[in-house]
């Protein structure tokens, strides 16, 4: 009614006849700003009219069935069409208290990664942050969390997609009512789409159309010839070993396959050189088996001879600052900090977390952080920023029983040391034979940048200190 309003005063109320008959010999379009009522696109097929001042006008409109004809007074036909169109739209949420779970922000360096596990099934109540799925990067395992509690509605992802930041994984309701109520009107639905399904072939059996497309094929038959380029595009990433009894194929997962192209990488880049020595541990196990009760009691860890390593790494850095340093593009990136990565076995693969500033840490600070770091890379909760920049790497495989490897470099770093078991040898100290706790050390780094010179006398400092760390504490 407030539209027939204004029509009234634009036309009858102090309106003269041209004004009146540019009006009427126009389209008149007639919006309405303000949303109350629902939208209306039904048209009236009868003519609508009013009864102006003793002049009787009739106006075909189409308007919607809000309108009611119980007020028209008088007809008469005028040649004019008068459209109005009273679109209104409202809004509205469907949703009510749903909140989606999206992947987080996995890293600078990762863009995506692959849904590899979802913790939990529709109708199940979780609490804020709590993990819903776990997502596989080429880095780390991340958890996307259930940004507020309540039930889960619907898991939006499967497992195995690949996934990108911001991708929906699971819709949350607030409320738990609504979790059911979503249950309910998923299975009606379900129930009513095989009744639709059996009502779509019925259509189908049509005779007619049927031959018109069968002899479109055969020409496109004919035109088959260029699918070989595809099929020998494909032929790589099929497998090259034929399948046999009592084998099992499975995938890769992308931190494999991220170790890989990097190993990779690091040999096709780096120009490799190893070189050797061999430490004598007896006054670091010596040291370590006299003081391990008093060192654990005051600082709440054990002491190891991990700490050992790195003091002598940090030492031998500091003497040969080239091994710290890393090549970019045609210039030498001197840094005057220590951030040793300590490569870690975990299921899932090798991950390497770093100790940042180390050169500024005690042995106990040291022994703390390793343990922190292995076991987070362990648990697989270990974060991309734990894990990035490095200045050099120490590994360990002596705890796996490697007596003598050759390391490869993580880039963008230019060596690596390699530790290795520790066994008896005859060794001859001051002219007599006599059994030594011994160490293999190996040392791989980047001839294009470290000479043998220094490569050599970085691995002799590392000897000195690891077999008398009190010159350490003399700094000689």
């Amino acid at each position: 009614m407030a539209i027939w309003s204004v029509v009234r005063r634009n036309l009858f109320n102090g309106c003269n006849s041209s004004y009146s008959s540019s009006i009427i010999g126009k389209s008149w379009k007639c919006k309405s700003s303000t949303a109350s009522h629902t939208r209306y696109y039904g048209a009236l097929s009868k003519e609508t009219s009013v009864f102006v001042r003793g002049s009787p006008v009739s106006l075909p409109c189409y308007l919607g069935s809000s309108l009611s004809s119980n007020a028209i007074m008088s007809r008469v036909t005028v040649p004019y069409n008068h459209t109005f169109n009273t679109s209104i739209r409202l809004f509205s949420s469907d949703e009510g208290g749903s909140v989606d779970a999206v992947v987080p922000y996995m890293g600078e360096s990762i863009s995506d990664g692959t849904l590899a596990t979802i913790l939990k099934k529709p109708g199940d109540r979780v609490e804020a942050d709590e993990p819903i799925a776990q997502i596989e990067t080429d880095k780390v395992t991340i958890d996307v969390s259930s940004p507020t509690a309540g039930t889960i509605e619907k898991i939006v992802a499967k497992e195995g997609d690949t996934v990108e930041p911001g991708f929906k994984i699971a819709v949350i309701s607030k409320s738990s009512g609504a979790a059911t109520n979503v249950e309910d009107s998923e299975k009606k639905p379900e129930e009513t789409k095989p009744e639709k399904k059996e009502e779509k072939p019925k259509p189908v059996a049509e005779s007619p159309p049927s031959p018109k497309v069968e002899t479109s094929p055969p020409k496109e038959k004919s035109r088959a010839p260029p699918p070989p380029p595809p099929a020998s595009g494909a032929s790589p990433r099929e497998p090259q070993l034929p399948p046999k009894d009592r084998e099992r194929r499975v995938p890769m997962t992308r931190l494999r396959k991220r170790v890989a192209t990097r190993l990779k990488d690091s040999q096709n880049t780096f120009a490799l050189l190893t070189t050797f020595n061999e430490v004598d541990m007896t006054n670091l196990m010596k040291l370590r088996s006299e003081y391990k009760d008093a060192f654990l009691e005051k600082h709440g860890v054990k002491l190891g001879l991990m700490s050992g390593f790195i003091k002598g790494a940090i030492s031998a850095l500091q003497n040969q600052p080239v091994v710290n340093a890393v090549i970019d593009g045609e210039d030498i990136i001197y840094r005057d900090y220590v951030d040793i990565s300590i490569a870690v076995g975990t299921p899932k693969g090798l991950v390497v977390p770093v100790l940042r500033n180390v050169e500024q840490m005690n042995f106990a600070e040291i022994e703390k952080e390793i343990n922190r770091l292995a076991k987070k890379a362990t648990a697989g909760t270990i974060s991309i920023d734990e894990m990035a920049g490095g200045t050099f790497t120490i590994s360990n495989g002596g705890v796996y029983g490697s007596l003598l490897s050759t390391p490869i470099i993580n880039p963008p770093q230019s060596a690596i040391l390699g530790m290795h078991s520790i066994l008896n040898r005859p060794m001859v100290v001051g002219g007599e034979v006599m059994s030594r706790p011994m160490m293999y050390i190996a040392l791989t780094y980047d001839h294009r940048l470290i000479d043998g010179r220094e490569a050599v006398l970085f691995l002799r400092r590392i000897k000195d200190v690891v077999e008398d760390p009190r010159r350490l504490l003399l700094d000689i």
